[in-house]
């Protein structure tokens, strides 16, 4: 991968965006990259957790590449144009089937897809100063794009989703953490020592406790009511407890 930088270590991969002279922006060849990395990691049982960052970039990503990727879009055909939309929405998709929890590191300015990758991560830490926007709409598309009007209102309420998407204004990092956005403000040199002690603590719990954790805020997210929620939660407590109760050592009689 030339876009992006992955290395993993003790059960967590650390995965860094890689087009710092692009300010992280997407372009085909980071889309090709990046669906093959979250489709590696669909059954990839020995990473347990996933911190992603924007490396060496200004900022965490700047959306989509529009000074070559954007122009090259608009010249295809229609059903050539509408496949890479599709691909790179599903990117998202992706990132929340993921069995591993996501801990998203935003320094600088994450915009458009790049705030979309913030949302679809399971932790978001801020580093002073960085900010989000929906910048879709600044640039004469719609304001609902890349999954925002799905998770933007989940994670932040539909209030104050709604004027971001509609206006495409920042959201700073002080508001990021005011309306629970992120869980995390920390100076920019904390922002790997913060997301590393989280990522330790997570990878030492469980592995399958970890993975069906994730999957059931997943499908609670979209769940009927409270009855569906413990469905989801009491299956998956009885499947981790089988499951340890089936790999604990045998006592010797």
């Amino acid at each position: 991968m030339q876009n992006l930088l992955y290395r993993t270590e003790d059960g967590i991969g650390y995965l860094s965006l890689n087009r710092p002279d692009h300010y992280n922006a997407f372009d085909g060849a980071m889309i090709d990259e990046f669906e093959a990395f979250w489709h590696d990691r669909r059954y990839d049982d020995s990473v347990r957790v996933i911190i992603l960052d924007g490396g060496t970039a200004k900022g965490f990503c700047a959306g989509l590449d529009i000074v070559t990727f954007g122009p090259a879009i608009y010249e295809k055909d229609p059903t050539t144009a509408y496949n890479y939309q599709a691909r790179m929405a599903r990117i998202l998709l992706a990132m929340r089937q993921a069995p591993q929890p996501i801990i998203c590191c935003v320094h600088g300015a994450a915009s458009g897809i790049g705030f979309s990758l913030a949302m679809a991560s399971d932790i978001r830490i801020m580093a002073e100063g960085s900010r989000c926007n929906a910048a879709y709409i600044n640039i004469g598309l719609g304001g609902a794009d890349m999954a925002s009007s799905y998770f933007l209102p989940r994670l932040i309420g539909s209030g104050r989703a709604n004027e971001y998407l509609l206006t495409g204004n920042w959201m700073s990092a002080e508001d990021a953490m005011h309306l629970g956005f992120a869980s995390r403000l920390v100076p920019r040199e904390k922002l790997a020592e913060t997301a590393g002690e989280l990522a330790r603590v997570m990878a030492g719990k469980t592995p399958l406790a970890l993975r069906m954790t994730k999957e059931a805020i997943n499908v609670n997210m979209d769940a009927g009511g409270l009855e569906a929620c413990l469905h989801m939660e009491d299956r998956n407590q009885m499947m981790i407890l089988y499951s340890l109760k089936l790999t604990a050592p045998t006592q010797a009689s």
